[in-house]
């Protein structure tokens, strides 16, 4: 017979994890959350000074839609069918998953319980899970408003967002996070251990990434960007403080987007993250400043931050898996991937993103997990998506680890990309996207805000029909216009 005094100690450690865990968890998502003040600083200074109310708004309101929408419907598609929460007490609330069968095969498709956090579904574990999956999706949420910015109708954002936080974000996050088909590829196939993405490179990163280029596209550049020969004309910045500042915030939020995504403060595997995240943002900071440089003659502070943003994306899916150099590797080549996506993005495909966001986050959340198939070492993950054994990449003898991830950026884009469009199009038919040139050309802050960012102060702006100021570097090659 077991000694009561040693089953009621049992019992007592056994909560006593589950509350340092969920603690931990609401720790991470706080920090995620704070992410957003990030956003919005970076966001507005790399925009002009007549859109900064406009600019701002887009990333306060975005924060509020997201939450509402992820409560309503969003979150039970992405996580209702998740199964039993190991670091939470083995909570199982969130049970029922939708499931095809293929081949002898259980595919899940959506999460079927949660909605509303109403009933039985509302237990401590199930509060925690969503407060810290709702910050993740509206990171995604908010990546489009950075793309789409000076230009998109602010109606039009909100109804976007609606779409994103509802049904874009949720279906591909629970395919991979939630346990649908994407993270049983594994188990299912023989494939490592399914589409493996630690904190989200591939679910929040290029999802935001997709978005913004569909978005980017679908909208058209603004007035002024590209001259009737196609050249390149810059539209700066006002305020770079706004920008460094902004970054890092980012960088401070993304100790809990990474670390966070352990879901356990007992996992002493969170001191491993962090310092992986922290490296890969500093190679990824100081290479894009040196191959600016190198490239055009000076230092560019705006690349800078976004080469530190890039190196932190490409970094969150691999963050547990892969060691210190390899993590400082996978930074590196973000710093270079960043400049070579935003020439490419502007000067060949001549689509207009007023801060990177398509290479920051969309090919950069494609390389972190690529990054994973490849140097993931089998240190960390045993039993992941029911997968023996730690995750291992190709240089670490699993090729089906590298064959997962492409798979899983492969599905990302046929997903969200249509599916963005549909919303595109659907808003086009009934509000519109695109605000009217005069407004464009006056400034969004007035005519879809009611007011002025700054009040009197920096209201002028040169007219879009004359020629845009030179940005005191330009990443337009020397000789080349095209």
């Amino acid at each position: 017979m077991t000694d009561p005094t040693i089953h009621e100690v049992a019992t007592q450690l056994g909560d006593t994890q589950t509350a340092v865990n969920i603690a931990w968890t609401l720790l991470g998502g706080f920090l995620v959350m704070f992410m957003q003040a990030g956003f919005a600083l970076v966001e507005t200074g790399l925009t002009r000074a007549k859109n900064v109310a406009h600019t701002m708004g887009m990333n306060i309101l975005v924060y509020g839609i997201g939450i509402l929408g992820f409560w309503s419907i969003g979150f039970a598609l992405q996580m209702g069918g998740m199964g039993a929460m190991s670091t939470f007490g083995n909570d199982a609330t969130l049970s029922n998953e939708f499931v095809v069968h293929l081949a002898g095969k259980e595919l899940g498709l959506f999460g079927t319980k949660g909605f509303f956090l109403s009933g039985q579904s509302f237990t401590a574990a199930v509060a925690a899970m969503f407060l810290f999956q709702m910050v993740f999706m509206d990171t995604t949420a908010t990546i489009p408003t950075g793309a789409l910015a000076e230009r998109w109708k602010f109606l039009a954002f909100a109804l976007f967002s609606v779409a994103v936080s509802t049904l874009i974000y949720p279906i591909y996050a629970n395919w991979t996070w939630g346990g649908g088909w994407l993270s049983t590829l594994g188990k299912n196939y023989g494939l490592g251990h399914g589409h493996v993405d630690f904190a989200g490179s591939s679910v929040v990163h290029l999802t935001g990434g997709v978005m913004a280029f569909v978005g980017a596209k679908f909208l058209g550049p603004r007035l002024g960007k590209f001259g009737k020969d196609g050249s390149v004309k810059a539209i700066p910045g006002h305020n770079l403080p706004m920008v460094v500042l902004g970054t890092l915030i980012l960088a401070f939020g993304w100790f809990g987007f990474n670390a966070g995504s352990t879901l356990a403060g007992t996992d002493v595997r969170i001191a491993v993250i962090a310092t992986n995240t922290m490296l890969a943002s500093a190679s990824g900071m100081v290479v894009s400043a040196i191959y600016v440089w190198l490239r055009w003659g000076k230092p560019d502070v705006t690349m800078i931050c976004n080469g530190m943003l890039a190196g932190l994306v490409a970094v969150t899916a691999p963050c547990a898996f892969v060691s210190a150099p390899a993590a400082v590797l996978i930074g590196a080549i973000a710093g270079v991937l960043v400049v070579l996506a935003t020439v490419f993005v502007e000067h060949k495909l001549k689509i207009d993103d007023p801060v990177g966001a398509i290479a920051v986050h969309g090919v950069n959340g494609a390389w972190g997990i690529l990054a994973v198939g490849i140097f993931a070492n089998g240190t960390y993950g045993d039993g992941l998506n029911g997968v023996a054994g730690g995750v291992r990449g190709v240089l670490h003898g699993d090729k089906g680890q590298l064959f997962a991830s492409l798979i899983g950026i492969a599905v990302n884009v046929l997903w969200v990309a249509p599916t963005a469009l549909a919303a595109l199009f659907v808003i086009e038919k009934t509000v519109g996207n695109r605000v009217s040139a005069e407004d464009e050309i006056a400034g969004l802050d007035v005519p879809e805000m009611g007011v002025s960012g700054y009040g009197d102060v920096g209201g002028a702006e040169i007219p879009e029909s004359d020629p845009a100021p030179k940005r005191a570097v330009s990443l337009e090659p020397a000789g080349d216009t095209a």
